[in-house]
């Protein structure tokens, strides 16, 4: 192997790598990516090491003849989501090393937990940007939609446990510059503290390049959605199962508190619950109509005309594309709406 660092993840029953330096690798065994080196038996012991451990490590290998250094990247549920690997010879430094950033997607709660470093790797201002207690809608950029982020959405909604995904996008961060991103993720099943089990999407992230540059993409879709934007309406993508949001496709709205703890249908007031429910059956075959109250972020609730539209994210997999403006004063008196106490 060159002297690259190997980032390896680490939560399923064999090591895989996923990056070699800044290139995204695609989930290979680590016994398949090492083959071919006569270290593959000592580096194994390393990552084994490590994990278990959960601190990174420095041996050199039967021969002496070289040194495997380890950096684990660990979450801070004090998960270890992956390691670091280098091995070069005794007298030659690691080249810099490009620092990982683990996150965690609660697919039961609907709620993500970030790190500085997974924070920073995506684009975003660690300074502005909380770590815990975050939706979906927080981790993923707003406005553009890559084939790589409509990936990891399809996994959020039909999640199955042992499914992994391994994907590059391109993105611009908060300082308007393009950047690459790796990505890795696994869904499994935990414990919870109350005793029930719950969906987890344990993931990495790491600043990546391509191997060649990525051809343009003339993006039908996207091209539509853009000119099908209008002033006052923000479109976001949900969970049709729990309303939970996933990804804004325009500016958030301000109009309602959008990042709520309980998130989901505890944003509409449950008054309007017979509303919704007759949405989530109209929807199933086709475009559906309504004015909501939503939870304004004084505590009050604000009423907000949505569009919903059922819109496929991969194979046999749909999201909701809800688009969300202020009503007229005829449209709330047509709503129907319940009187509330």
């Amino acid at each position: 192997m060159n002297h690259d660092w190997l980032l390896v993840e680490t939560l399923g029953s064999e090591p895989v790598v996923v990056a070699r330096g800044l290139q995204t690798k695609n989930l290979v065994p680590i016994s398949v990516f090492l083959r071919r080196n006569p270290h593959l038996m000592a580096i194994q012991s390393a990552i084994r090491e490590s994990v278990q451990a959960g601190q990174g490590v420095s041996t050199i290998t039967p021969k002496n003849d070289r040194v495997i250094r380890t950096e684990v990247v660990r979450m801070s549920d004090g998960h270890v989501h992956g390691v670091h690997v280098w091995i070069g010879p005794t007298d030659l430094d690691p080249p810099q090393r490009p620092i990982p950033g683990p996150l965690i997607w609660d697919l039961t709660s609907g709620v993500a937990t970030d790190t500085v470093e997974s924070l920073r790797n995506s684009g975003m201002n660690p300074d502005t940007e909380t770590t815990h207690d975050r939706t979906f809608a927080d981790d993923l950029p707003a406005r553009d939609l890559n084939t790589g982020e409509a990936k990891v959405l399809a996994m959020t909604v039909k999640p199955v446990v042992g499914n992994t995904l391994c994907t590059t996008w391109d993105v611009t961060d908060h300082r308007g510059e393009p950047i690459t991103v790796g990505f890795v993720a696994r869904v499994t099943l935990e414990p919870h503290d109350d005793g029930s089990d719950r969906m987890i999407c344990r993931a990495m992230n790491w600043r990546s390049e391509r191997e060649n540059p990525a051809p343009p993409v003339d993006n039908l879709a996207q091209r539509i959605l853009n000119g099908l934007a209008c002033p006052g309406v923000h479109r976001v993508l949900v969970d049709l199962d729990n309303w939970k949001l996933l990804k804004w496709l325009d500016d958030p709205a301000p109009f309602f508190d959008w990042r709520h703890r309980d998130g989901g249908s505890a944003r509409i007031h449950p008054t309007d619950a017979r509303h919704m429910a007759r949405m989530t059956t109209e929807f199933t075959d086709g475009v559906t109509t309504a004015v909501l109250r939503m939870r304004a972020e004084d505590g009050g609730w604000q009423p907000v005309h949505m569009t919903i539209n059922r819109v496929e994210l991969d194979d046999d997999t749909f999201a909701g594309l809800i688009a969300l403006r202020l009503p007229t004063d005829d449209e709330v008196t047509a709503a129907d709406l319940d009187r509330l106490d």
